[in-house]
């Protein structure tokens, strides 16, 4: 029996809506739907559908105007070819229209890993921002957030309120912080015991994880964080042109 395979409902609504820009359903210019509007349309939850409007913004299809809605850019020139690198969309990732909540913030311990990313030692304390994001209603990615004391210090990102926009625009906003590369790495693994209780897993489960360190061009290692996804929930995919 071949196997078939249905994309993630978010995919289908970016399957959707590059399909009526393209044949000029949606014109360059024009507002797009509500998020109301087109959750009801397509009869998903309006994470789902932020998640599919954040990925077309962020390669280029659409723009976002606060308080206004999203307006159509166009089919991007590279559309196919060219997609933002996982690492740098979760820095841009804005808490506030994702359905979830924040589980801890405060000082905790830097993991080995994290420690080897920020250039630290193992066990120092940094800030740690836990988030707990949910698709569909069910936990589905567990993010934490891990800056050195001096980086966070009058930012605000102590605080139990989820953001508005980015970590790395926050940061810009508030204290000047650029952000000018990122180091990433992907590893599959066994769940620790926060996330089989947070992410409602087995010990036994896989887990894709991805880490990534924030960096100025001088070299300072700024901020890391690090996203658990339950391995049956998620693929990671990468699309880029050679030359």
């Amino acid at each position: 029996m071949a196997y078939e395979y249905t994309p993630p409902k978010y995919a289908q609504v970016i399957e959707e809506l590059q399909r009526r820009i393209e044949n000029g359903e949606y014109a360059p210019g024009s507002l797009l739907p509500s998020e109301h509007q087109l959750s009801a349309e397509f009869a998903i939850a309006r994470p789902t559908v932020v998640r599919a409007l954040r990925v077309l913004r962020d390669n280029g299809w659409i723009e976002t105007q606060q308080g206004k809605g999203s307006f159509v850019r166009g089919r991007p020139a590279l559309a196919g070819l060219v997609s933002a690198r996982r690492g740098q969309a979760e820095l841009d990732r804005d808490e506030s229209r994702e359905a979830g909540e924040l589980v801890s913030v405060g000082l905790a311990g830097a993991p080995p890993r994290i420690a080897g990313l920020l250039g630290t030692s193992a066990g120092e304390n940094l800030v740690c921002r836990r988030r707990l994001v949910r698709q569909d209603g069910e936990p589905s990615e567990l993010v934490t957030w891990w800056f050195r004391p001096e980086v966070a210090e009058e930012t605000g990102l102590v605080e139990a309120a989820l953001l508005a926009g980015g970590v790395r625009d926050h940061l810009a906003r508030r204290k000047g912080i650029r952000v000018d590369y990122v180091v990433e790495q992907v590893i599959a693994r066994h769940p620790v015991a926060h996330e089989v209780k947070l992410l409602g897993i087995t010990r036994s489960a896989p887990v894709l994880a991805l880490y990534v360190a924030a960096l100025h061009a001088s070299g300072d290692r700024l901020f890391a964080l690090d996203v658990a996804m339950p391995g049956d929930l998620h693929e990671l995919e990468d699309a880029y042109q050679v030359s």
